[in-house]
């Protein structure tokens, strides 16, 4: 039986400004990644989306980004020094952590957010430096990471444990990044198309590109973004669509 892990970035209200369906997709998906205060997100939101989680039985990620909460992280930040961002990751997930202790439960994956997640997967580099930063708190931790980008190449280079990811609401670069949001196309926000583009790749192992390229994959987790206008109807028919098909939405094993 063919599973695949569903998941989707959530946890991104701030004080009193809400974002995101966050109960209603936790009811979809089997994996969450949860905004640990720099990009999006503060302790309490934190703190709520985790006893969501467990409440629906979803899996436990961190998502740590830039320091750049005007930006809601997205912004592309050059010329930072590598041992400060290290730090900053690693004082994200470790935020999370406390949080899942505290409710008598564990973090399980981290998966780099926006324009960190973006510049990594072009810069093995530096996606090496921020791995092996994940590695100092936890080799069991899973890596969420960019199937086919450099991303996956550092993980399988440090050989340590990572989860293939594809999105389904994204356009893909012939390379197997992501299209750039300033890009007209970028965002695809038809869930019949995104749910089709979803089982052609669990079944066929492949994408096909924004100008028409075919993209060799093997992917091990689906990725909603909580923040699309489309979110719920999307993650709804993406799993409806992958069930009927025979294939089983399950998160990810982990020996967290």
């Amino acid at each position: 039986m063919t599973t695949i892990d569903l998941n989707s970035d959530l946890g991104e209200s701030f004080g009193p400004w809400k974002k995101g369906l966050d109960e209603e997709i936790l009811q979809i998906v089997s994996s969450a990644n949860v905004a640990c205060g720099f990009h999006a997100g503060d302790p309490l939101q934190m703190k709520r989306t985790c006893q969501s989680c467990i409440d629906n039985d979803v899996g436990i990620g961190a998502h740590p980004g830039f320091r750049d909460l005007v930006g809601f992280g997205r912004r592309e930040i050059y010329g930072y020094d590598l041992e400060e961002l290290t730090a900053e990751a690693i004082y994200q997930i470790g935020a999370l952590q406390a949080i899942a202790t505290a409710l008598k439960t564990k973090v399980r994956h981290v998966k780099f957010h926006g324009a960190l997640g973006n510049m990594s997967s072009r810069d093995i580099n530096l996606a090496k430096t921020l791995y092996e930063g994940v590695m100092e708190l936890s080799s069991d931790l899973k890596i969420l990471v960019i199937a086919g980008t450099k991303q996956q190449t550092a993980a399988e280079e440090l050989c340590i444990p990572h989860v293939k990811e594809i999105f389904a609401d994204r356009a893909y670069n012939t390379d197997g990044t992501l299209v750039s949001r300033a890009k007209k196309g970028a965002m695809i926000l038809d869930p019949v198309q995104c749910a089709k583009n979803m089982l052609n790749a669990v079944k066929n192992n492949r994408l096909i590109s924004i100008d028409g390229k075919e993209i060799f994959i093997n992917p091990e987790s689906i990725c909603v973004h909580g923040d699309s206008p489309k979110a719920l109807s999307i993650a709804t028919q993406v799993r409806q669509t992958l069930e009927g098909a025979g294939i089983t939405i399950k998160k990810f094993k982990s020996k967290l």
